[in-house]
């Protein structure tokens, strides 16, 4: 099965090596193309770790050259957006380790007051309110799920029961989303911005955050709706004890620096720093010595490089995509595509096709970083050939791709939860089903009139 899985990638990118290169197609285009291929086929099939899959890409792309030359190739490791992460993995490590994270869940949860409902809802909220002190969505999973565990514990709510079921179907299913609402909410976000251009944290939250709340707001209520006969319960739940203990001066530290990282990152209107600097600014005190609230052995240990790895790479392999041509050949392909279906006079019909494709893509790419690198170019490319504002079009994939999960494997920062609350595959794909309806809907419906009045029209 190993060999057998090894062998797909390899032969897919021998097959796009080999074939008649398709008009309009560069040679330089078509082995970059084929790289990605077995980068994506890879990731499809996780026979290697994805940082690994990031780096053999690499590799290939100067040995059978993709690229010009291995400049070009790590042209991820030199952008801001990588360096970005590390400052903000670095803090949500800090507000986790000090056990500030922990605490203000459990005040959410105290805050519901016992009541089933209420306490759904307040989860809900506080994927949102978590993400501004915690923005790594797989660090909020790992401290609620065994908070919402203990919950359902005092309550004696069984695993087959639908409170149960719902509550950690929507924290897998939809945790992640308040996280791509901010800049510095983790994978999602960082890759995409560095593929779209510079955003500013405020352009981005301002951009982003409408469609990724209300999806998860439309989400919730529809997993609240499907499982509501299980939150009918007799009594009100006993929160006493839960949490608790005075505040150590770790936690006082961990919050000063998140909440001046932030203000940093909500004013950089008026001092104009790019984003990855108030974030290497907070890994710095962070770290510094009996200032901070990591060790340097810490930060090496358990940062998490593979993120790391993984977002360059990707970036670098979309850059060869754009600046081989292999993406403006892909795009005009389906450019032509739209064409023929006479969907190129309605811009909002184009974007719809975009929709499906990227849908349809997010089901065969499990890697988020991979499915991102592959289709903004595409998207953007596609927009710009149209006549459409191909930022919106390259957000529109964003705002499909992060809105859903059609299986486990797809989300390394829910695969745990979904293990733990025994949610099988078929539950979770029926769910990533809607939830593309959900987020096509709201995206033609909302996002893209909202984008117009906020400075990105589909049609410039």
């Amino acid at each position: 099965m190993l060999a057998l899985k090894l062998a797909i990638p390899v032969v897919l990118m021998a097959a796009i090596l080999l074939a008649p290169a398709p008009p309009g197609l560069t040679a330089q285009g078509q082995r970059a193309l084929a790289v990605m291929g077995l980068a994506v086929a890879l990731w499809l099939t996780e026979v290697i770790p994805a940082a690994v899959t990031g780096l053999v890409g690499i590799v290939l792309l100067v040995v059978l050259g993709g690229v010009p030359d291995l400049g070009v190739a790590l042209h991820g490791f030199s952008q801001p957006v990588t360096y970005f992460l590390i400052g903000i993995l670095t803090l949500g490590m800090a507000v986790h380790r000090s056990g500030l994270a922990e605490r203000l869940a459990v005040l959410l949860i105290r805050g519901a007051r016992g009541n089933p409902r209420a306490l759904y809802f307040q989860m809900l909220f506080s994927f949102a309110a978590l993400t501004f002190a915690l923005p790594s969505a797989s660090t909020r999973g790992a401290i609620m799920v065994h908070i919402y565990e203990e919950v359902m514990a005092r309550w004696r709510v069984p695993k087959e029961s639908p409170m149960y079921r719902g509550i950690f179907l929507a924290m897998a299913s939809l945790n992640r989303l308040g996280s791509t609402a901010l800049l510095a909410g983790g994978i999602t976000p960082v890759v995409a911005s560095g593929l779209l251009g510079d955003f500013s944290w405020t352009q981005w939250f301002l951009l982003m955050s409408v469609p990724f709340y209300t999806n998860l707001l439309a989400g919730g209520v529809l997993v609240y709706l499907y499982h509501r006969a299980g939150f009918r319960l007799a009594d009100t739940l006993d929160l006493s004890g839960l949490g608790g203990g005075p505040i150590k001066p770790v936690e006082v530290r961990a919050g000063l620096i998140a909440l001046g990282t932030a203000l940093l990152w909500f004013t950089d209107f008026a001092h104009g720093l790019p984003p990855a600097v108030p974030a290497l600014i907070a890994l710095v005190i962070i770290l510094l010595p009996g200032v901070g609230v990591l060790s340097f052995r810490d930060f090496e240990r358990d940062l998490g490089w593979s993120n790391y790895l993984v977002i360059a790479t990707s970036l670098s392999l979309a850059h060869a995509l754009v600046s081989s041509g292999a993406a403006a050949w892909f795009s005009g392909a389906l450019v032509a595509g739209i064409q023929d279906l006479n969907l190129g006079s309605s811009p909002m019909l184009v974007v719809l096709a975009l929709g499906l494709m990227a849908a349809v893509v997010r089901l065969a790419v499990p890697n988020i970083a991979g499915y991102l690198a592959l289709v903004i170019p595409i998207a953007m490319s596609t927009g710009q050939a149209l006549g459409l504002n191909p930022v919106a079009c390259g957000l529109a994939v964003v705002v499909v791709g992060d809105s859903v999960i059609y299986y486990p494997a797809q989300s390394t920062a829910s695969v745990f939860i979904y293990q733990r609350a025994g949610l099988q595959t078929p539950v979770v794909f029926a769910f990533g089903l809607v939830m593309t309806v959900v987020a096509l809907a709201v995206l033609l419906g909302l996002t893209i009139p909202y984008w117009s009045l906020v400075g990105q029209p589909l049609s410039p």
